[in-house]
């Protein structure tokens, strides 16, 4: 329903820790609640005042709780459709007919129990006075008297391949890093991190945390420019490593004219699960170098990137060997969608405009239609099926006047970031289905909420829309960092120098007034460089795109 959910701090302190973190604990579409002893603790999922009379007839959930547990139940309504002195109506887990015995079970809060609910304005359903770790299941309404568990979301299972990659070897054996030097590996070329605080190096060892930060990458360079990589394509990039094997490889691409001066920088680069071509001892992984697909004559180096648990990973080497050990099994390379940061139409330049504030979207419609362009815009599904938005009508008046309209999930999270393939199945699925139910339109376009890329939510939208483009940017007005300062027009100067630097693919949002208002300058910059504006698919030269 994308309100908030919380305990307001209220949990128990997480063990161990001395900060002020506590134990809520949320996986697998589960949440795990342990609460204080002195029974002040609670929990909180709200509704934004749901009219639930004559639809739903109460709430259920499956809850695994310890025999003898118990819990109190509060409905929260309120007829000013008010968070803030919301009327509460109370019930014990006792008087619901609740009882506990350590496995997992459905049970439900019907309307009925509460005398005189107000159920035109449902607010809130708060779990107090927990008396042991309970964990709850999938909450939802449910019809009539009686309900069931809500399904956990599934994901279709990558499908392997019945026989390996057959082992090759390669012409080539080096060392690119074993981390001995703070800035440089062993070819005495760059290597760093996003984040400096997320990794350390010690001992000939490096250990990076990025606390699930998927957005973070960690970077060793096999040249200061381009670096022709063909001559090791049936070698293998070897990484020894220890702990968590839940992040990405990347292989790195240079732009056309192997200046980093130019945007963009990199050009493009594929990424592999580090998953998939471990060893079962979770010690060694070994990728074929044939398996990114990029221009290796304009290789830059490796990425470690897309880390999606908060569990260490230890690398101790990184090197390109001629071949694997003895019984290793090579799996097959699976469709990752081609990374864009750029158009390739000559002499044109593309505004892809993300989600935003509902109160400023008509105000960019009429910015654009006044400067006579065509742009792309990249939706959230569930802003769509708000109807209070009226962003259906919006985008439904961009479509008819001829621009592009494609996907940018359902609900906004950084997907590679998301603990199962199912959960980022779910936003992809549910974005085609909200754009479908509203717009009546698919399309093969999607942008990643943040940037945020890797391995797993390329080869899930490969998989689910075939012939998917996974488009980022080379022009960032940086109103994410700018909007709101004292200094917004900041967002104009990084415009003029991304475009200044070639940029030609554009990333902004509604979601501010000052960016809503400079929408005409950023148009102006990009027209004084004599370049041809138009939609994103028409810049990429698609075939099925609307001729110019």
């Amino acid at each position: 329903m994308l309100q908030p959910s919380s305990d307001d701090g209220t949990m128990a302190p997480v063990t161990g820790r001395v900060d002020t973190s506590t134990s809520v604990i949320v996986a697998n579409n589960h949440v795990t609640l342990t609460s204080l002893s002195d029974g002040s603790s609670y929990w909180y999922s709200m509704f934004d005042c749901l009219k639930a009379t004559n639809v739903y007839g109460g709430i259920g959930l499956t809850i695994k709780a310890p025999k003898g547990t118990t819990l109190g139940v509060e409905i929260q309504t309120s007829t000013a459709c008010s968070s803030n002195n919301p009327t509460l109506n109370d019930l014990m887990s006792t008087d619901l007919g609740w009882t506990f015995d350590g496995t997992e079970k459905y049970y439900t809060i019907p309307f009925s129990k509460f005398p005189g609910l107000d159920t035109d304005h449902l607010i809130a359903v708060l779990f107090s006075s927990i008396s042991n770790t309970v964990t709850f299941g999938p909450i939802a309404f449910y019809c009539g008297s009686t309900g069931t568990a809500y399904p956990i979301p599934t994901t279709i299972p990558v499908v392997e391949p019945t026989s390996t990659v057959p082992a090759t070897t390669g012409p080539s054996t080096f060392v690119i890093d074993t981390f001995g030097n703070a800035d440089s590996n062993n070819l005495g070329f760059y290597h760093g991190g996003d984040d400096a605080t997320t990794y350390t190096l010690s001992g000939g060892k490096m250990t990076i945390n990025t606390k699930g930060n998927s957005d973070l990458s960690w970077y060793t360079q096999v040249s200061n420019g381009c670096s022709d990589f063909t001559a090791n394509d049936n070698s293998y990039i070897h990484i020894a490593y220890t702990g968590s094997n839940a992040f990405t490889v990347a292989l790195q691409q240079h732009n056309p004219t192997c200046d980093p001066n130019i945007n963009p920088f990199p050009y493009t680069w594929d990424s592999v699960e580090a998953s998939r071509y471990s060893n079962t001892a979770q010690t060694d992984l070994y990728v074929p170098l044939s398996h990114f697909n990029i221009n290796r004559t304009l290789t830059v180096g490796f990425a470690l990137k897309g880390f999606y648990t908060a569990t260490s990973t230890v690398f101790s080497k990184i090197e390109i060997v001629k071949t694997v050990p003895t019984g290793f099994l090579v799996p097959s390379k699976l469709t990752t969608a081609p990374l864009i940061f750029a158009c390739t139409r000559p002499n044109s330049f593309a505004f892809a405009i993300d989600d935003g504030d509902p109160q400023y979207a008509q105000r960019i419609v009429s910015s654009v239609a006044a400067a006579g362009i065509h742009v792309t815009f990249f939706t959230v599904g569930a802003a769509l099926l708000d109807t209070s938005t009226n962003l259906t009508n919006v985008y439904k008046s961009m479509l008819a006047a001829g621009h592009q309209v494609a996907y940018h999930s359902y609900t906004h999270p950084p997907m590679e970031g998301l603990p199962t393939l199912a959960a980022i199945d779910w936003e992809l699925n549910n974005d085609i289905a909200a754009v479908s139910q509203t717009l009546g339109i698919s399309s093969t376009y999607f942008r990643p909420p943040f940037g945020t890329e890797g391995a797993r939510i390329r080869q899930r939208l490969a998989a689910a829309i075939p012939g998917a483009k996974f488009v980022e940017w080379s022009v960032d007005v940086q109103d994410w960092l700018w909007a709101l300062t004292d200094t917004p027009e900041n967002q104009i100067t990084n415009f003029q120098s991304d475009v200044n630097k070639g940029g030609n693919l554009v990333v902004m949002h509604y979601l501010y007034n000052t960016t809503v208002s400079y929408l005409p300058q950023f148009v102006a910059i990009a027209k004084q460089t004599g370049k041809q504006l138009m939609r994103v698919d028409q810049c990429l030269e698609d075939p099925n795109a609307p001729p110019l």
